[in-house]
């Protein structure tokens, strides 16, 4: 169905949708979903000037990456071109591998009256915190692989690496925590570990590319 100016130009000015942004590599294409595309035709209609207003774009969008850019609740990343849009238990976005849908990435928020991630304490007693006694089950151990800060535009961020193991089944992810917009985000991207050797880079860009957006 064709979308007319007039409807690109109500989204361009109301800012009222999430948006899907796609950046295919030779030969591949994440139109299958048709939602996905709609998203891309309304925001490549918004013109320039949109584009450039998100800190996103102010960098070019890895090749087999699709960008998601929610200017509602303030946050945007990149995920893999060929995973497909899902719905995660009390998270606000997320995206799946086509095939194995342990792969993927979701992300979530609370309310916080916090302002940055400074305030929740040093990065090493956040992660060990969250890896050990809010990600983890009961019947599973965490282990933390790995932690970095980084400022990006005057934001905080926390990355980490962690696995999670129980007597049947082990998985590993990576998490960014931000604050922003009176909210506590996270988003988490993660696979089985028996996966995790051949598809950590790959996720990793997905955790290094979540920013926050003053909304």
């Amino acid at each position: 169905m064709a979308v007319s100016s007039l409807t690109l130009n109500w989204v361009s000015t109301t800012l009222s949708k999430k948006v899907s942004i796609s950046c295919p590599g030779p030969g591949e294409t994440s139109c299958n979903d048709e939602k996905n595309r709609k998203r891309r035709l309304l925001l490549l209609g918004m013109g320039t000037g949109l584009l450039t207003a998100n800190p996103l774009f102010a960098e070019e969008i890895p090749k087999n990456y699709d960008a998601f850019v929610d200017r509602i609740d303030g946050y945007s990343y990149v995920y893999p071109s060929d995973w497909t849009e899902f719905e995660f238990t009390g998270h606000d976005s997320g995206f799946k591998d086509r095939y194995l849908q342990l792969q993927n990435v979701r992300v979530r928020f609370i309310p916080t009256d916090k302002k940055d991630v400074h305030d929740l304490g040093p990065v090493e007693e956040v992660v060990s915190n969250l890896a050990r006694n809010v990600y983890a089950a009961p019947n599973q151990v965490a282990n933390v692989m790995d932690m970095q800060e980084k400022t990006v535009d005057g934001k905080n961020y926390y990355t980490f690496e962690y696995v999670l193991t129980s007597p049947n089944y082990s998985s590993s992810s990576f998490a960014t925590i931000a604050i922003a917009n009176g909210r506590y985000y996270t988003l988490i991207v993660g696979a089985n570990e028996r996966r995790w050797k051949r598809v950590r880079n790959k996720l990793k860009v997905v955790a290094d590319s979540f920013k926050v957006i003053d909304i």
